[in-house]
Formats: C-alpha cells, structure tokens, sequence
C-alpha cells in the first residue's frame, strides 16, 4: 500500500453526465489487492528526489506527482478506467522507497491494470523495475539526455538503469535497454563505454526527428513483449521543460517523444508508462506539467 493514500482530484466542472467528464471526475481509489478491468489505469506516485540530492542535483522533483495530477485533472475523459494508488513517499532512505513503489507495481500488474508512474526523480524507474522483474519478456524504453548508468554504491537518479542491468545479470537474464535522446555532450566517455558494454540502443538527440524516433522505438517493441516506458522530461528543450531537475541545453523535439509514446502504444506491448525529473518548483505557468500531462493522456487515451 502506498504511504499518502488516494485524495479526491478536483478540476474544473461544466456540469453533469459522461459529456462532461474529465480526468478528475471519473479517477477513483485503488488499493493493492483489489481486482481491475481489463484496461484500467492505475497511478502511483514517487514523491522523491532524493537520488537528485544524492547526484548533485537541483531537488524538488519530490513535488512533481501533485503537480502532475493537478494538470492532468481537467483534461477530458480518457475513455478508460482510472484508479489513483496514492503516493510513495521518499525521505533519506530512497532504496526503502524504491522497494515499496516497486510492492505496488507489482501489485497493480498482478490485478490486471497498467501501472502509470509519476515522479519524482529517475531513481523511479528502479522503483518501477522492481514490480516487474522476473517477469518475461520485458525491456527498458527510455527518453532521456542521459544514459543514467553511473557506477555508484548507493542508489542515486543516475544510477536505474546500471542497477537494473546488474540486477538482471545476477539472474542470469539479458537485460534489453534503448535510450532516445542522449546528448553527446552530457554523457561522458565513461557512460558511452558502459552502454557499448551493456548492449544499449542509442539513438543521439542530434539524430532524432518524429520518424527516427517512431522507426527506433518500433525496432525496440518488435523484440521484447512488455515495455517499460520511461520519460525524463529533461530531454525536452527548456523552453518547453524548463521544470526539471537538470534542464537540456538543447533537448529533443516534443514530436519525437510523441512518436516514441504512440509507436510503443500502436504495438500493444505498453506494460507501464513512467514520468520522470518534473521540478515545479523550476516550472514557468505550469509549462513542464502540462506537458508531462498531455503524454500521459496520449498513452492512456482509449
């Protein structure tokens, strides 16, 4: 169970009936243990960022769930079932918190439902892993300007993903791993030989436009049954992010990232949706949330 249980959303209100609707009019509470229709959604906040702190970041991405479901709140009815799991809330110790979000991941896949994560910092998506590992046939997507394969003895927002690959090692399992918007000058050697290593699949931002981003994500699904999306809204430029942790100097296009969200929801291989590294704390007119919030919706919509 989460730690901050589900709060009633609020938005903005037109009248009554299902022509009305919004996200915050049809979005009900979910525990762990209750059963879900086949399609439902289920958020889960990680109110974290302490693996910011821990990595030299700019903190107050533990304040992002809030402001995600404040700006998904009044976008129209997505057509499908909606359940709010409440928050994981993260204080010093980020490795205990990554293990509870990962209980309710886990919990949430095993009712049947699609488990919609909002961070919070990147160390989320370790979190988020931890619901689905040794389950098979799933892999890592990630948008992002950084590979977040640090080597560290502790967990930190850089380190998922080099967690993940020595997790799935230990077990024996290879670990499928693509990353869309890496920027060249933000990653250092030591990190471009971690990922040549580990097998990773690298498409640089300077290479992305909608349809290398759509053909890179749709080589990705064709060969893995269930995807762990990721998005780290720092891979966006500033001017339309500037609410993250680490903003980008020059960042990816938003089509891009849209082509990525529909090519892994076109092939019906979506098995969690993750967004990471919102900062309203940095946000301008609630610039990064609204955004974050449209593609969340684009994935979700029925």
């Amino acid at each position: 169970m989460a730690d901050r249980l589900f709060v009633p959303w609020t938005g903005r209100d037109d009248g009554p009936g299902p022509e009305h609707a919004r996200w915050h009019s049809v979005v009900r509470g979910w525990v762990p243990g209750e059963q879900l229709h086949e399609g439902a959604v289920v958020l889960v906040g990680f109110s974290s960022d302490e693996g910011v702190r821990r990595n030299g970041g700019r903190v107050g991405a533990a304040a992002g769930p809030a402001a995600l479901r404040g700006a998904l709140a009044s976008l129209g009815d997505p057509g499908r079932p909606v359940f709010d799991a409440g928050d994981v809330v993260v204080d010093s110790d980020l490795e205990g918190g990554q293990a509870r979000l990962g209980a309710v991941v886990g919990a949430i896949l095993d009712a049947g439902g699609l488990p919609v994560v909002l961070g919070g910092g990147h160390a989320v998506a370790y979190g988020s892993y931890l619901g689905w590992a040794g389950r098979p046939g799933w892999g890592v997507l990630n948008v992002d300007a950084h590979f977040d394969l640090r080597a560290s003895d502790r967990a930190t927002s850089g380190t998922p993903f080099a967690q993940m690959a020595a997790d799935e090692a230990s077990a024996g399992r290879d670990f499928a791993y693509a990353v869309a918007g890496i920027s060249r000058a933000n990653n250092t050697r030591v990190l471009f030989d971690a990922a040549e290593r580990l097998g990773v699949e690298v498409l640089l931002d300077e290479d992305c436009t909608p349809a290398t981003a759509g053909a890179f994500a749709e080589e990705f699904v064709a060969r893995v049954d269930r995807v762990h999306l990721t998005l780290d809204l720092d891979a966006l430029p500033a001017s339309i992010a500037p609410g993250v942790s680490a903003p980008a100097g020059f960042g990816i296009g938003l089509d891009c990232v849209r082509a990525v969200v529909r090519a892994v929801v076109g092939s019906g291989t979506l098995g969690l949706l993750e967004v990471a590294e919102l900062n309203p704390s940095f946000d301008v007119d609630g610039r990064t949330a609204r955004t974050a919030a449209r593609l969340i919706d684009l994935a979700v919509r029925a």
